[in-house]
C-alpha cells in the first residue's frame, strides 16, 4: 500500500517578533509551531541606549519595546489575537553595552576588547498575553580565551560576527573560543529556554 506523506504544518501557537534564525531554531527545538511576526522598525538607530541607562534596564526595556511594537501591530494588522514573544541580548563588558558591529573594524575592535576577558551577556524576554506582560532575563558570564589578531581577522572574513550582539556566535565559529560559560548556553544564543518555557507555561502555552 502507498502512503502519501503527511505534509500538515501544526498551527502557530504564538508570534515570534523576531527574524533571528537563531530564536526559530530554538522554538523549534521545544516543539513550539510559530509565526515570525515582522514588524517594522522604528527610524532612527537601531536600539539606542539612552543617557544614564544601565546595561540591566537597557536590555529589558528594548525586548520589551519590540513586544509592544508587535502586540500595536497585531492590532492594525487585524491579525489573529495569540501570545508573542519578544526577545533582546546584549554584551556587557566592564558596564558597557557592546552592540552589533557596523562594519569589519568595528568587529575587530569589539573582539580585541573581549579577548581574554570575562563579559556578561543578559537576555531580556517579554510575552504579551493578549492582557499583560511577562517579562524575565536570564544572565549568563562568559570567559573568552586571548585571541591572536589573525584569528580576529579570519573570524570577520567569515561574516559570522556581523548582525551579533557582542560581534561573535556562540553556536558558530566562535565557539572555540569560549572557555567557560556560568548560565544559559541558549541564553548566549539569543533566547534563554529554561526562562521562554516559564513564561510561554505562565501565558497558557503548553511546554515540554
Amino acid at each position: 500500500m502507498n502512503h502519501t506523506a503527511d505534509t500538515h504544518t501544526p498551527a502557530a501557537r504564538l508570534y515570534l517578533a523576531s527574524a533571528s534564525p537563531r530564536r526559530r531554531e530554538l522554538l523549534t527545538q521545544i516543539g513550539l509551531a510559530h509565526e515570525v511576526l515582522l514588524v517594522p522598525a522604528p527610524p532612527g538607530e537601531d536600539e539606542p541606549q539612552h543617557p544614564g541607562e544601565s546595561a540591566a534596564d537597557y536590555v529589558l526595556r528594548t525586548a520589551r519595546d519590540k513586544a509592544l511594537r508587535g502586540r500595536d501591530w497585531i492590532r492594525a494588522q487585524g491579525l489573529a489575537r495569540l501570545p508573542l514573544l519578544a526577545a533582546d541580548t546584549t554584551v556587557i563588558l566592564a558596564g558597557d553595552v557592546l552592540g552589533k558591529p557596523a562594519d569589519r573594524d568595528d568587529a575587530i575592535r569589539i573582539l580585541r576588547a573581549l579577548s581574554g576577558s570575562t563579559h556578561e551577556v543578559r537576555t531580556a524576554v517579554t510575552v504579551w498575553t493578549g492582557d499583560e506582560l511577562l517579562e524575565a532575563v536570564s544572565v549568563t558570564e562568559v570567559r573568552m580565551r586571548d585571541l591572536l589578531a589573525e584569528e580576529i581577522a579570519r573570524y570577520c572574513d567569515s561574516g559570522e560576527p556581523f548582525g551579533k550582539a557582542g560581534a561573535y556566535g556562540i553556536q558558530g565559529l566562535a565557539g572555540t573560543f569560549i572557555s567557560q560559560i556560568a548560565g544559559s548556553y541558549t541564553g548566549v544564543m539569543g533566547l534563554p529556554l529554561f526562562e521562554t518555557a516559564n513564561l510561554l507555561r505562565a501565558a497558557g502555552i503548553q511546554v515540554p
